[in-house]
């Protein structure tokens, strides 16, 4: 088990200096031996449309690539209709990555996404007019549609719960408050205010993917402080765009894997805010070695889906419910592991 700190020197993202140049906005790709996808995705980076009023800037973040991405952005640069700047961290990890483009970062608005999208011309005007128009909002996200690179499977249904398996998700044609809907943004397509970062914090080291783990959640981390310091954020439905989801991602074994890697997750970051996203007081609730025991009730509830499932040849809902134990089964080992250590939920003070 690997303890996950309350907080990070290398969360910490300062204010620029005085002196720092500074334009409106940046946007900020982070990529890991992936040079074919972001060639790409920076040429379609270079078509994006903002008023003449406004300046931008991209940063990528090289996080240890063995390949030629440092080449591919000096290329690119040579051609991006604003400055491109290219930015290398040896410490392997997204959230490590993240926080190293936040600290490069010369906007005041800070657009996220991934080294393996498209965007359309308008989607940073889309995404940054709510926080021009409105002081009160901290951060906007929009819709990310799939780009298949293989053969949509039958099971799979990604307008529920299984689209965040690949990074896909679209909440409507309305928008609306993250918070009051309990919802957060994918990080493919969101944008924030610096003075968060700033206030708050980056992305938990701990959390987040490195090299070939799927550990994640240094989103809903993030998530969990922004709302502890009463940060709102805006759903935006017309800031689309379309991420790839590769044919290697569209096996039941991987979205198995997935599924177990967010329980593990989710169980060290419920360890470290002591509560879950809805609220359940996780230091009081009733235990069975070191089990929190509605997640015991849980894994009863998916197994009886799925055989109702598989005797009605509903391969959907089959689907579903295999994933929803496999994030059970690794909640509940790293629960366990948690107990076992006398790990004690510690609450994430917002700095």
């Amino acid at each position: 088990m690997i303890a996950v700190r309350p907080w990070a020197p290398s969360m910490e993202i300062a204010p620029l200096p005085a002196d720092a140049a500074r334009c409106d906005v940046t946007v900020l790709v982070c990529t890991f031996n992936r040079s074919a996808d972001l060639a790409a995705t920076l040429d379609s980076l270079k078509h994006l449309q903002l008023d003449a009023s406004l300046t931008w800037e991209a940063v990528v973040v090289d996080n240890n690539s063995t390949d030629d991405t440092r080449e591919v952005v000096a290329a690119r640069a040579r051609e991006f209709p604003t400055t491109l700047h290219y930015v290398f961290e040896p410490m392997q990890g997204k959230s490590n990555a993240l926080n190293s483009g936040l600290r490069a970062a010369r906007g005041r608005l800070i657009a996220l996404t991934d080294d393996d999208v498209r965007v359309p011309v308008q989607w940073l005007t889309k995404s940054i007019t709510p926080l021009l128009q409105d002081p009160t909002l901290a951060y906007t996200g929009g819709p990310v549609r799939p780009m298949w690179r293989g053969r949509k499977p039958q099971w799979l249904d990604e307008r529920g719960r299984m689209g965040g398996t690949i990074a896909v998700k679209d909440h409507g044609a309305e928008p609306f408050v993250f918070e009051e809907r309990g919802k957060i943004p994918l990080g493919v397509n969101m944008t924030i205010r610096r003075e968060l970062v700033e206030r708050i914090g980056g992305f938990h080291p701990d959390l987040g993917r490195k090299g070939a783990s799927l550990l994640g959640q240094e989103q809903a981390d993030f998530f969990y402080r922004s709302r502890r310091a009463g940060a709102r954020g805006l759903y935006v439905p017309a800031a689309a765009l379309d991420h790839a989801v590769p044919a290697s991602r569209l096996s039941r074994s991987y979205f198995r894997r997935w599924w177990y890697w967010k329980g593990l997750s989710q169980a060290r970051l419920h360890a470290l805010h002591g509560a879950t996203e809805l609220g359940v007081d996780l230091r009081t609730a009733p235990r069975v070695a070191g089990v929190p025991r509605y997640v015991i009730r849980s894994l009863a509830r998916h197994f009886a889906g799925w055989v109702a499932a598989a005797l009605l040849a509903r391969q959907q809902q089959r689907a579903e419910h295999l994933c929803m134990m496999a994030y059970v089964i690794g909640y509940a080992r790293e629960s366990h592991k948690c107990r076992r250590a006398a790990t004690t939920p510690v609450a994430l003070a917002a700095h």
